[in-house]
């Protein structure tokens, strides 16, 4: 239990990590040196480490349910230095599920096609079907359409500014709307990720 929890809490950091240096650099694609001269777009843990989200969230959620969840320090970006101010943020927002996904296919790839063979090792198989688990866990989780998620942000890009009210109400009411999704929506959304998995790797779990 013990390897477990160090191999899941090691995972998880690093692919919040990865997930919130794609918002950096995409950011940085689009224009905004931010992230950048925060220090913030590099692969060191300790930069984007968060008390709550990174450490306790972690601990907790494994001790209770035997899964693990949390998340890193958002990286800092100003949308009004993007190129596209219309796409921009949206852009910026879709690029750390989508770096939570391809790590996911990666891993997936090397399951699918080498589970069965002895080219892998019963415990790399194990951390690397870990690894599908976690990312495609924080994909699912990030797009969803509540603030501050990623799909917020995502969503709001699409919505005419005509709109924008919307925006404003569901940022402001973003800590209860959060409360909502995890103690009340989110047990009909994780069934989506044994789908997913099954997807990308071909075996359930």
């Amino acid at each position: 239990m013990e390897i477990n929890f160090i191999f899941s809490i090691l995972v998880l950091l690093m692919s919040v990590v990865v997930h919130e240096v794609a918002h950096g650099y995409t950011a940085e694609i689009l224009g905004d040196p931010t992230a950048r001269l925060a220090g913030r777009l590099t692969l060191n843990p300790v930069k984007h480490l968060d008390m709550i989200g990174s450490i306790i969230v972690p601990i907790v959620t494994f001790i209770t349910g035997g899964v693990i969840f949390g998340w890193a320090k958002p990286v800092p970006f100003n949308p009004y230095n993007l190129k596209s101010q219309r796409w921009g943020e949206g852009m910026v927002a879709l690029a750390g599920p989508l770096s939570n996904l391809c790590i996911a296919l990666f891993f997936s790839i090397i399951i699918r096609f080498f589970a069965n063979s002895n080219l892998l090792s019963q415990s790399f198989l194990e951390i690397s079907i870990l690894i599908v688990i976690i990312n495609i866990t924080l994909a699912v989780f990030n797009l969803i359409p509540i603030s501050p998620l990623d799909g917020s942000k995502i969503l709001f890009s699409f919505i005419p500014y005509r709109f924008d009210y919307i925006r404003s109400w569901i940022e402001r009411h973003s800590l209860i709307l959060v409360l909502i999704l995890l103690f009340f929506l989110w047990q009909f959304i994780v069934p989506i990720i044994p789908w997913l998995f099954k997807i990308f790797t071909g075996i359930r779990f």
